[in-house]
């Protein structure tokens, strides 16, 4: 058994911690994991890329381009960015709510997320949307969107763990009303229907 998933988003939007739970839930599965990000040119708003392989047969810990069995986008442009790793066939779990990256902040680049969004449902034949908003009337906040996807993927079965393993990794991660928080997230990203 193999499975990689690619997580693409910003910096600040959890997408470390994120490929990390799923790291943990795989290998309390009993899976082998390996997990490697890159990291752009800041923390916070930069690009971040976290590749998660699971399985004994990885030989490295990137994701060739064309092997990602599911691709984890935090944000629309990260998402169409990164979709030259995902398989034919793959799926993608997609926040559809905007974050603008640094670079065109600064030059006053036009950024069209609805067009973003659309050319991912032109190219992608499963795909689940979330919306950080609505993460946020739900949970208070838009720092739990990263366990609201991974909710999603667990429940769509795309990954080799289920919302049991998730839950247990967010259990051993975080306490008090962080942990209800993110438990809610996990249960609001479960309920997302596929696009």
């Amino acid at each position: 058994m193999r499975n990689n998933c690619l997580l693409c988003g910003v910096g600040g939007q959890g997408t470390v911690l994120a490929s990390r739970l799923i790291a943990q839930a795989a290998m309390e599965r009993g899976y082998f994991a390996r997990t490697t990000e890159t990291i752009g040119m800041a923390q916070r708003g930069g690009c971040v890329v976290s590749h998660v392989r699971i399985g004994e047969d990885c030989p490295s810990p990137l994701i060739p381009l064309g092997e990602a069995d599911v691709l984890i986008g935090f944000e629309p442009g990260e998402a169409v960015r990164c979709l030259n790793y995902l398989k034919p066939g793959g799926f993608a779990v997609v926040s559809q709510t905007p974050v603008q990256p640094v670079m065109a902040s600064l030059a006053g680049t036009p950024y069209d997320a609805a067009a973003l969004m659309d050319d991912l449902r032109a190219r992608v034949a499963g795909l689940a949307v979330i919306d950080a908003d609505r993460v946020a009337e739900i949970c208070g906040t838009k720092r739990a969107l990263n366990v609201a996807l991974l909710g999603a993927a667990a429940a769509k079965g795309v990954l080799p763990i289920g919302l049991e393993e998730v839950e247990r990794a967010l259990r051993a991660k975080l306490s008090g009303a962080v942990l209800d928080t993110n438990l809610k997230a996990l249960e609001f990203g479960a309920s997302v229907k596929e696009d």
